[in-house]
């Protein structure tokens, strides 16, 4: 969950996230190196009295700002493509669940489990118990285990939304009539907590998203309790 005057992101409690955290790092590095190689530069030239400004012919330096560029696009390029690469691969998932959007709320279906499924409304400020953030807390939380390769199916009713966790790396848009798939591994138990991020209505900064991982013992146990009531 982030906090009041963070700047960075929020921890990551997915391998994917982490490996976005990596590459944020790494691309910002040879944003600032080049930043302060142009800021050297420009200073330079407005300060020192033995420019040449009448230089036609300079093949070396033109080599170099040619070349370097591209390396480091190369440099940035290849990460990347690895990273989308391995969001997009879903192998032979442990569990799939599936969210459908609604104006304005989520409902949560689990195939594997039968009669489990429930609607994800946002819980009204009066409502809120101690501990809980206002506009992010839901009435039924969606539960995960963790340590498990997990699918997620994501659809719309109505309009188009937006299922996002940046815990977990995850931002896929919910599109009536159309069923989008991601996966997700989730490393450590906790409360995750995202909101729709598309523009889908009057209500559209009303539909937050609670992931709450638990070991995989309570998950079960939950998953009984859930289908008996």
């Amino acid at each position: 969950m982030a906090h009041p005057s963070q700047l960075g992101f929020q921890d990551a409690a997915s391998p994917v996230m982490e490996e976005l955290l990596h590459f944020h790092d790494h691309a910002l590095m040879a944003v600032f190196l080049i930043s302060m190689l142009v800021l050297y530069i420009i200073s330079t030239l407005m300060t020192t009295k033995l420019s040449n400004i009448n230089t036609i012919d300079a093949q070396e330096i033109e080599m170099v700002w040619t070349v370097m560029p591209a390396i480091i696009l190369i440099v940035i390029a290849l990460p990347s493509l690895r990273i989308l690469y391995l969001m997009d691969e879903i192998n032979t998932p442990d569990m799939t669940m599936k969210t459908i959007g609604h104006q304005w709320y989520w409902s949560y279906e689990y195939p594997d489990f039968p009669n489990l499924g429930f609607d994800s409304y946002m819980t009204s400020t009066k409502d809120l118990e101690s501990g809980h953030f206002r506009l992010l807390e839901v009435d039924n939380r969606m539960t995960a285990p963790i340590g498990t390769a997990m699918r997620i199916l994501i659809t719309a009713e109505d309009v188009l939304h937006s299922w996002a966790i940046p815990a977990l790396g995850l931002k896929s848009d919910a599109i009536p009539g159309r069923l989008s798939q991601a996966s997700f591994l989730i490393t450590h138990p906790g409360v995750y907590y995202g909101q729709c991020s598309e523009i889908c209505g009057a209500n559209h900064s009303f539909m937050p998203i609670v992931i709450e991982a638990l070991p995989v013992w309570e998950f079960l146990k939950w998953t009984t309790s859930a289908q008996n009531s």
